[in-house]
């Protein structure tokens, strides 16, 4: 019989959100572990650098860095960003390449006029939600605002896909799932950066010291007289907390038991709330076809059905790299064919756009997060009959023992770091019972870093 280990809290999970909450603990004076069931730490922030360079199949971007405590802990760490501003999926005011539906390039007059339409489509999209009722779709309140519009039903097919590929890219959903509410909570404050060292260095910095014990999958979460136990692949392990920071994709799974059973109230939120698909492929060319000072390609109308659009990511590994996305149904299917499959693809819509300049890739990575077992999906969203509360119930806590954290529990902006970042402070203050001060936080990081490279 395998012995059972005996902490204050079991962290579940080696994302940002679980890290995060564990080192939070830690540095309090509490006895901690991690437990992991991938080969590596991350979770959905995933790194690859096999090609001498960063990757990130995972979260990319903090999405808006004013009031952002995320990035007041990127900038405590030293961690260097570069700026990079697509104001998660606007229609312009950033350098872009725009191509109509024939996949002709855009002149200045057609892409302002362009951006004028989606503009006016949005306000009245504005209203539309506002004055929607319970049951509504983001695809009714669409329709209903582009009837308003008085646009022509060419220009009103291009907004169409527009928005539909904007809801895809944000929520993972196709426009007809999610609800009029959905998007509510994804404004955007300030400039948006990414990470030339790749995105995982913040929660393997956060990782640094702490008990992570790799490989080890969570079975079985059983409430106690004294305290929660955690059945694993490699024993028993108990606790006085527990804090579960696996993707919603696999608490609605149900690979991991709870006994006894969550609450009626609790997993009803888990069944109301969604997990979307959102997929990445990345493109190295061996030369530059596109225009030096646009980093956004876009394709409207039939041209951009699939392949909506392309962010020059070049910056990171100083090769001309563009990254494009699958999302919703499209990501979905996208994600059950292979890498040669996906690649002819992608290549031909840019050849509609581009002709023979076009060269063969050089280099490609795609990602399959909707397959991948420890997350079944990419990050949540609101379908319909759900709502914003319904993020933060899921942080619980449930018996004051086993507390809930991750994008998907966080209600300001869910399906970012941020959020995880957010939920795991959270769920560290809840158990300390006191504020855990994040500046002071990130000196302790700052400290311990010092302490090692001096030892």
């Amino acid at each position: 019989m395998r012995a059972v280990s005996t902490f204050d809290t079991i962290v579940i999970g080696a994302g940002m959100s679980g890290l995060t909450s564990a080192r939070m603990l830690a540095d309090a004076g509490h006895r901690v572990v991690v437990l992991e069931a991938r080969d590596r730490i991350g979770g959905r922030m995933h790194t690859d650098r096999t090609a001498g360079f960063p990757v990130d199949l995972g979260a990319s971007w903090i999405h808006g860095i004013e009031g952002s405590p995320l990035w007041d802990l990127v900038q405590a760490l030293g961690i260097p960003t570069i700026e990079y501003t697509v104001g998660s999926f606007q229609a312009g005011g950033r350098p872009m390449e725009h191509f109509d539906g024939d996949g002709r390039r855009m002149d200045a007059a057609a892409v302002a006029r362009w951006i004028g339409d989606v503009e006016l489509a949005d306000r009245l999209l504005t209203a539309e939600i506002a004055a929607s009722a319970d049951g509504d779709s983001y695809l009714d309140v669409t329709e209903r605002a582009l009837d308003r519009s008085g646009l022509d039903p060419e220009r009103i097919d291009d907004v169409r896909e527009f928005f539909r590929h904007r809801v895809e890219e944000q929520c993972g959903a196709w426009i007809g799932d999610l609800d009029a509410h959905g998007l509510d909570e994804d404004a955007i404050d300030g400039a948006e950066v990414i990470f030339p060292r790749g995105y995982d260095e913040i929660p393997k910095r956060l990782a640094a010291g702490l008990d992570v014990r790799l490989d080890h999958m969570a079975g079985l979460v059983r409430r106690t007289d004294g305290g929660v136990a955690v059945s694993t692949d490699h024993g028993e392990l108990t606790a006085a907390h527990v804090i579960l920071t696996v993707p919603l994709g696999v608490l609605k799974s149900g690979s991991i038991a709870f006994e006894p059973p969550l609450p009626d109230s609790f997993s009803g939120t888990v069944e109301r709330l969604g997990m979307g698909v959102f997929n990445k492929v990345f493109l190295q060319f061996p030369e530059r076809f596109w225009s030096e000072g646009d980093y956004v390609l876009r394709a409207l109308g039939e041209a951009g059905e699939h392949w909506h659009s392309w962010y020059d990511v070049s910056a990171i590994s100083g090769r001309p790299t563009l990254l494009t996305f699958a999302a919703g149904p499209f990501g979905s299917r996208v994600q059950e064919l292979s890498d040669d499959a996906v690649v002819a693809d992608a290549v031909k819509a840019l050849r509609a756009l581009y002709g023979d300049r076009v060269g063969d890739p050089a280099a490609h990575w795609i990602t399959r997060w909707g397959l991948d077992p420890y997350s079944l999906g990419s990050y949540s969203h609101l379908p319909i009959g759900a709502s914003h509360h319904d993020h933060d119930a899921l942080a619980g806590p449930v018996d004051g023992v086993l507390h809930f954290a991750g994008e998907a529990t966080w209600g300001d902006e869910p399906a970012t770091v941020g959020a995880a970042f957010g939920s795991g402070h959270r769920a560290a203050e809840r158990i300390l019972d006191r504020p855990v001060d994040l500046t002071a936080f990130a000196a302790a990081i700052l400290a311990r870093e010092a302490d090692a490279q001096g030892s």
